[in-house]
């Protein structure tokens, strides 16, 4: 169809919708020399568990992919290129009485149109106290959850997810609000909901990757429709950060089923360009993709060298 029909119709560009992360991702690896494709995890129903009391009266937890930072892996500063030695490879806890610094450099998240200096966008614990104090929900668990961010199903079904579980359980968590930062991170989310739900936890996952939670079928997800590292909210606007919490807390109520997907109306930008880049093949020269090969291959190693300590 032509600009001026387009315009006449007032279309937005084929381009302005969710990004397809799953394909980008195939294409990326693929065109980096990565030629067995990644299973992405898939089922068609999800466990739902409705709340079996008022937000009100509930206790709720986060479970983030972010990491705590730590002076002695490198650069995890705003900006720092993605740094492989700063991953983590068990669950982790922290207490929610505290203030934590919790960093996204050990992910791909979208570095072009995200520089990560303000963790209210992927930890929404400050606007959580908030909700607690004003009585919105009744309070907030005594602490917050890690999780690995792991390209392996089975560690995350077999042993991540059930870790989580059972410190929800000994914390008497009554719903837990689900934030991951990169494409696999979503997927680990999506894993983790998916068991705590099934065992008797209420969730709602808050992200930017549609298709990926939506292939794993989650029980509720809200959609931020932003750049990878913004799933609480845009950088430095509170109100968007309590925006997005809000809109979680009532999917929650208001969810009638499984596989509920609730849209942020909040737009990123005017411009939706920015949707054409992350790691678009069609993008990159041949250079930038040996240069991201030799960086990927690298990273990789420096990983494989933690996971082993």
């Amino acid at each position: 169809m032509s600009a001026s029909r387009d315009d006449e119709f007032g279309f937005a560009p084929d381009y302005d919708a969710p990004i397809p992360y799953m394909q980008r991702t195939r294409d990326y690896y693929t065109a980096i020399g990565y030629t067995t494709a990644y299973r992405w995890a898939h089922y068609t129903e999800a466990p739902f568990q409705p709340l079996k009391k008022p937000l009100s009266q509930s206790r709720v937890t986060i479970v983030t992919t972010a990491a705590p930072y730590d002076p002695t892996k490198g650069d995890q500063g705003p900006g720092a290129a993605y740094n492989g030695g700063a991953k983590f490879y068990q669950v982790y806890d922290g207490d929610t009485a505290k203030q934590h610094d919790l960093r996204i450099s050990h992910i791909g998240y979208d570095r072009k149109h995200t520089t990560a200096t303000d963790n209210g966008t992927w930890f929404p614990l400050p606007q959580l106290l908030k909700a607690s104090a004003a009585g919105r929900i009744g309070e907030v668990a005594p602490r917050f959850f890690g999780a690995p961010t792991n390209r392996s199903h089975r560690v995350t079904l077999d042993t991540d997810a059930p870790e989580i579980l059972a410190r929800a359980v000994a914390d008497k968590v009554d719903v837990a609000v689900l934030v991951p930062n990169c494409p696999v991170c979503h997927q680990t989310t999506a894993l983790v909901a998916r068991h705590l739900e099934a065992n008797g936890i209420p969730t709602v996952i808050m992200g930017c990757a549609k298709d990926i939670i939506e292939h794993a079928a989650v029980p509720r997800f809200l959609f931020s429709d932003f750049p990878l590292g913004n799933s609480a909210g845009k950088p430095h606007d509170v109100a968007s950060q309590a925006q997005t919490l809000e809109l979680a807390l009532k999917l929650l109520e208001s969810a009638s089923g499984p596989q509920t997907t609730m849209q942020s109306p909040l737009r990123w930008s005017e411009d939706a360009s920015w949707k054409l880049d992350y790691n678009n093949v069609a993008q990159l020269s041949p250079e930038e993709l040996a240069r991201r090969r030799a960086e990927f291959d690298k990273q990789k190693e420096i990983a494989r060298g933690n996971r082993a300590a």
